[in-house]
């Protein structure tokens, strides 16, 4: 491995989200803000949408580490779930123990119970929900219905969706109309900007204990950008590549070469010669 050759502690460009290397840009700093405003308003339904590897998922965690101590946190991470058994994960998530096989009108009797009692306690719910486009319908209006659930002054329940652009696909439809109009705010994650991708590239090395020469050359940083769209999970990747690339020949940093050779890889393993039909600048 190339950690030693680069002076790092532990991989840097790790595919698994990890909240230590969490690094926020101006548009998920301004989701999360959006997200914390829109719930400390009582909104019942928020959502981030966005495509694979734009950061989501940390996003999602790292709400839940923003949220008071008065906040009631469910985290469901699998939600291809049918009604009942989304309920389930529901309950399980805020602690109760279930005894025998529950129907639907029976797990919602027993949340509306603990979260009125929760409610009287002064503590609000939030159920953040990940990769919420494999949602059936189905159990998208059973949250609609957990959400009806309010005292005098507001939700007993609020819900924050997190999922790829066919969550918005899925919320357009007809069928889920009713709890699209109850969306009152959202956020879309896109590709990072070119002065973003240069700091997280940094940000990543720093955090894996990086503290000598510049690795990533200017040139080079500009082309896993352009290659990766600014997508982070992409980029770790290519970078992770790239550094397996440059200690295989000694190097101790990655150049124009290196990036054009493992994007030109990616591109032929993806069956896309798009980028290498771009035109190429090359920045010193």
């Amino acid at each position: 491995m190339y950690l030693d050759h680069f002076g790092l502690a532990e991989a840097p460009f790790g595919l698994t989200p990890d909240p230590d290397f969490l690094f926020l840009d101006g548009q998920h700093e301004a989701a999360l803000q959006t997200l914390l405003v829109a719930l400390d308003g009582g909104e019942g339904f928020v959502k981030v949408t966005g495509e694979v590897g734009t950061g989501k998922t940390l996003l999602c965690r790292r709400l839940l580490d923003a949220l008071g101590p008065d906040v009631v946190t469910a985290y469901l991470l699998n939600p291809r779930l049918k009604p009942a058994a989304l309920l389930r994960a529901l309950a399980c998530e805020l602690g109760l123990q279930l005894e025998g096989k529950l129907d639907e009108h029976a797990l919602y009797r027993v949340l509306e119970a603990e979260l009125l009692r929760l409610a009287g306690l002064g503590k609000r719910v939030v159920c953040c929900i990940d990769e919420a486009q494999a949602l059936p319908p189905a159990s998208l209006e059973a949250l609609r219905l957990l959400s009806n659930l309010e005292t005098r002054k507001r939700k007993l329940v609020q819900v924050a969706l997190f999922g790829q652009p066919e969550l918005d696909e899925m919320l357009a439809s007809p069928a889920l109309r009713s709890l699209s109009s109850r969306m009152g705010f959202g956020a879309r994650l896109q590709g990072m900007s070119r002065t973003s991708f240069q700091r997280y590239l940094q940000h990543r090395l720093i955090v894996a204990g990086w503290k000598g020469h510049i690795v990533f050359s200017t040139s080079a940083t500009w082309l896993l950008w352009h290659a990766s769209g600014g997508v982070p999970r992409t980029a770790n990747l290519l970078a992770h590549q790239c550094l397996m690339l440059a200690f295989g020949r000694g190097a101790h940093a990655v150049g124009w070469t290196d990036a054009w050779e493992v994007c030109r890889e990616r591109a032929q393993m993806l069956r896309s010669d798009s980028l290498l039909k771009r035109p190429i600048e090359v920045h010193s």
